[in-house]
């Protein structure tokens, strides 16, 4: 043979690999769709796994058409899918006429659970890393034996080190299943670091004898390694338990700190009993629903400021309701606890009936603004959402500006000389009704921002005030009489009590035990956690 010869033969070997890789790409292995037409199930599922990992248009087009139930399979064992007038045969790449005897292939559950997590795992192939790890993570929830050859192939072209930790969980979780012992014990070890939950019941399985006393796993070393594995899960979980405790306990505290600390102000500072208090908060949040109306009406591109205006109107709007209600009936009931009590009752009543004139009975919707909905995860599986991290530096703001006004500003500064001493600021010039007056719309204005914040918690409704009532007169008297710092600390830790005892006891009794709990204290101490000289104490 003569080099040109040679060189020929080669440039044609070449063509011709070239050419079958094309037709390769072109069509799908007729060997790999015969068992999607068969009547073994394990086939079925380990064809839809080899499918997939060809990842490419083809295979999506055969695996959409299966869980379609478009798929039918003829006499001869030829898979086409089929569509309104003719049938495209994936082996071939041809479109041909529907053929009269075809049959369609069903599905049955099992494997429509096994479709759906390859045509996910698909999705590992996306140019678009957040789309790759949603189809990681959606596979880890159906991770199957029949999805390994796909999974290999992604972390083979893998290079985001998230995404390869998450297929390298799914490869583990599929291994659980294994006919292979080693394999099993590969994978618990693997997944000794897991935070899934949902892995318990099968760690367990694997791990004790189920009810006929005898053990599903038949290797002991294999049980082994699922005991350690569902104790190294356990004491996750028992962390990210508390830690949701801890974390939801000062969201309950600082909702009940929002709406204790304008009592703090108008109960403790002034000794008044303001049993409409609670309609404050009500006030400020439906205020708050205003104000979202008015943008998604007039300014529906903005709707996502709409908070920061409703903070000063419901400031403002409640401040001005309790102003009136000062000037109108609170002064003249000065030193008469019981009518103040039973007035501000009245009150109370014709401020819900007057909501449910204005808005109607029915509760309304206060939606999250963007920059607040949705949240992030800690410890593997513990979800923090941003409504209630913001609400808790919300309060504790609004913490440090009542006590800067009442420590640094002279409004401050007279409602601390008429609270120690009112016939001597009298006497000196101060406007002691006109501080009265101030004092009272300031708590009723702090009270409507608590509003604000729990409008961000739920929906709105006329007796959303009265839930807050008894658990805000709890927190001023066992913080102490006038004493923000009590006030505080009392929040936090009622909230953190209540989360701790509802699991043990349950929402109600919860809350009757640390009821009783603040009386058998305050029968102690009564003056509270931190003592203050004040009108009340005189």
């Amino acid at each position: 043979m003569t080099r040109f010869s040679r060189i020929f033969s080669q440039a044609w070997l070449v063509a011709l690999l070239c050419l079958s890789a094309v037709t390769a790409h072109a069509a799908i292995d007729r060997a790999l769709l015969e068992p999607l037409g068969g009547d073994d199930p394990d086939a079925r599922i380990e064809a839809v796994g080899l499918i997939a990992a060809l990842a490419n248009a083809d295979a999506r087009k055969v695996l959409d058409a299966l869980n379609r139930e478009t798929l039918y399979v003829t006499p001869a064992g030829d898979v086409l899918v089929v569509g309104d007038s003719d049938a495209w045969n994936p082996a071939t790449d041809e479109t041909i006429a529907i053929p009269d005897d075809a049959e369609d292939i069903s599905v049955n559950n099992r494997l429509r659970g096994v479709l759906q997590g390859a045509l996910s795992g698909m999705r590992l192939f996306s140019d678009d890393r957040s789309e790759r790890i949603a189809a990681a993570r959606s596979m880890l929830r159906n991770a199957d034996p029949a999805q390994l050859p796909l999974v290999d192939k992604a972390l083979a072209k893998e290079d985001d080190t998230q995404v390869i930790d998450l297929l390298h969980q799914v490869r583990a979780i599929a291994n659980l299943h294994s006919e292979n012992a080693s394999e099993r014990k590969e994978a618990l070890i693997a997944l000794r670091s897991t935070t899934d939950a949902s892995l318990m019941a099968t760690f367990k399985q694997m791990a004790e004898k189920s009810g006929d006393g005898n053990y599903a796993e038949p290797d002991a070393g294999v049980r082994a390694e699922a005991a350690k594995t569902m104790a190294a899960l356990q004491n996750h979980l028992r962390v990210t338990d508390f830690a949701g405790k801890v974390f939801y306990g000062l969201s309950l505290g600082s909702v009940l700190l929002l709406a204790a600390l304008g009592l703090a102000i108008t109960f403790g500072l002034m000794g008044i009993i303001n049993m409409a208090h609670g309609e404050m908060l009500m006030i400020g949040a439906y205020t708050t629903y205003v104000c979202q109306l008015i943008f998604r009406n007039y300014f529906p591109d903005a709707i996502d400021a709409y908070l920061v205006v409703a903070l000063p109107a419901a400031f403002i709007v409640t401040a001005a309701v309790g102003i009136v209600i000062e000037r109108l009936v609170i002064r003249w009931l000065y030193g008469r606890p019981l009518e103040t009590l039973l007035c501000t009752w009245g009150i109370s009543l014709m401020l819900m009936q007057t909501v449910r004139s204005i808005f109607g009975a029915q509760n309304v919707e206060v939606a999250n603004p963007s920059w607040m909905s949705g949240g992030f995860t800690v410890l593997g599986s513990l979800s923090l959402s941003w409504n209630r991290i913001v609400i808790i530096a919300f309060s504790l703001l609004v913490v440090l500006a009542v006590w800067l006004i009442l420590n640094k500003t002279r409004l401050g500064l007279f409602v601390r000389a008429v609270t120690q001493n009112r016939r001597m600021a009298d006497c000196v010039g101060v406007s002691t009704g006109r501080v009265d007056m101030m004092t009272f719309g300031l708590g009723c204005g702090i009270a409507g921002l608590g509003g604000v914040a729990l409008s961000q918690l739920g929906n709105v409704g006329p007796d959303l005030g009265q839930a807050y009532i008894v658990d805000s007169f709890m927190v001023v008297v066992l913080g102490g009489v006038g004493q923000l710092a009590g006030t505080v600390i009392a929040a936090f830790g009622l909230g953190e009590v209540n989360k701790f005892l509802e699991p043990v006891a349950g929402a109600v009794l919860a809350k009757i035990a640390i009821l009783v709990v603040i009386i058998i204290f305050i029968q102690k101490r009564p003056q509270g956690l931190f003592a203050l000289k004040g009108r009340s104490v005189e």
